[in-house]
């Protein structure tokens, strides 16, 4: 044990010195990782530093060798997996079983409520299994789609038909192959005619949602949208009192604005701006809020939208004003007023339309 020193700060052990001959001729090649040059430490930290130092030097020790346990282990857990999809792929060729058997059409009144609740317990254990992308791509493979667009879109049942719609836009949603094919088979045509004159809400609502799904980030999907006239059957659902159906309608728009700026023409010649703001009229409720965000970004960038927005009779800057100080330390209605004062911005500060243009 070596002298402390009156101090106390020298460490409790007996350093060579670097400067002996013997120690950089002995000692050199057992520090031969470049760590014979450092001076030796000279308090605690100064030797725990040098021993993370060496202890990151040492090699790493090769990997031990798989126990029989553990490689058993694994064979069954890769056997299992393999096994779940093979059964979930049965449970969906099941599911299409029931699905493919003709509709009753003599059958008493019970049996005919029997036959619908299986046909839509097979629909919904089929929506459960193609949130599975694998599983999505083997229903498309097993003509499962082809059983929805041309049959159960059209069936008599509501239940069956929001089904059908719920599992089209389950599969479809960001699989470019499955909404090839969806579109393929004219289910957007369909989907648009049930969001249009459906009498069930839940059926529009489902529809709405497929429809979402086969024309956001979809090119082929956005065009036949616009030849089969999507907005205005988007201003339509916006218009009806089913809150939901208005809300993502609204929602819907205002993605498909900012996603393909180059159909706001189209929109303005529709009248689009004058329908948004006879909305923003109606009874005060949180789907002002999309609608707004819609009208923003419609006029964003856009000076034939700003134009409209201007025109006295809509007398938009005052709606927006009196909707300002109406949300004003409304913290729940922030993004609303937010919107509110971008168009106030963007629409009514600058003095003039040419200065617009330039």
């Amino acid at each position: 044990m070596a002298d402390q020193g009156p101090g106390g700060s020298r460490l409790p052990l007996a350093l060579p010195p670097a400067s002996s001959q013997g120690s950089s001729a002995g000692g050199g090649s057992s520090s031969a990782g470049g760590s014979n040059n450092r001076p030796p430490p000279r308090n605690l930290q100064g030797l725990l530093q040098m021993a993370i130092t060496a202890g990151s030097e040492e090699p790493d020790p090769p990997p031990e060798p798989m126990s029989e346990e553990r490689r058993q282990w694994l064979q069954e857990a890769m056997s299992a997996a393999f096994r779940g999809q093979r059964e979930e792929v049965e449970q969906m060729k099941s599911c299409l079983r029931v699905l493919s058997q003709p509709m009753p059409s003599s059958a008493g009144e019970a049996e005919l409520a029997s036959d619908q609740q299986e046909r839509e317990g097979a629909l919904e254990l089929l929506a459960d299994l193609c949130e599975n992308m694998d599983n999505a791509a083997d229903f498309c493979q097993l003509s499962g789609m082809h059983l929805l667009v041309g049959r159960y879109l059209e069936a008599a049942a509501a239940g069956l038909r929001w089904r059908a719609a719920q599992l089209i836009g389950t599969c479809s949603q960001n699989v470019a192959a499955i909404q090839e094919q969806v579109l393929g088979l004219g289910a957007l045509r369909k989907l648009l005619r049930l969001l249009d004159r459906d009498s069930c809400d839940s059926v529009r609502v489902k529809a709405l949602f497929a429809i979402s799904c086969l024309v956001r980030e979809q090119e082929a999907g956005l065009l036949q949208f616009l030849r089969l006239d999507g907005f205005s059957v988007l201003m339509r659902a916006m218009q009806q009192q089913v809150q939901k159906l208005k809300v993502k309608s609204a929602f819907l728009l205002q993605n498909l604005l900012v996603g393909h700026p180059e159909h706001k023409g189209t929109l303005c010649s529709m009248g689009m701006v004058q329908q948004l703001v006879a909305l923003v009229r109606t009874e005060h409720s949180p789907f002002h809020e999309h609608v707004l965000g819609a009208l923003c970004s419609l006029v964003t960038d856009f000076p034939q939208g700003v134009r409209e927005c201007r025109e006295p009779e809509l007398g938009l800057e005052e709606l927006l004003r009196h909707r300002c100080q109406l949300l004003q330390q409304r913290e729940e209605y922030q993004e609303e007023l937010e919107f509110c004062e971008k168009l106030l911005q963007t629409c009514f500060s600058s003095p003039t339309d040419d200065s617009m243009d330039r």
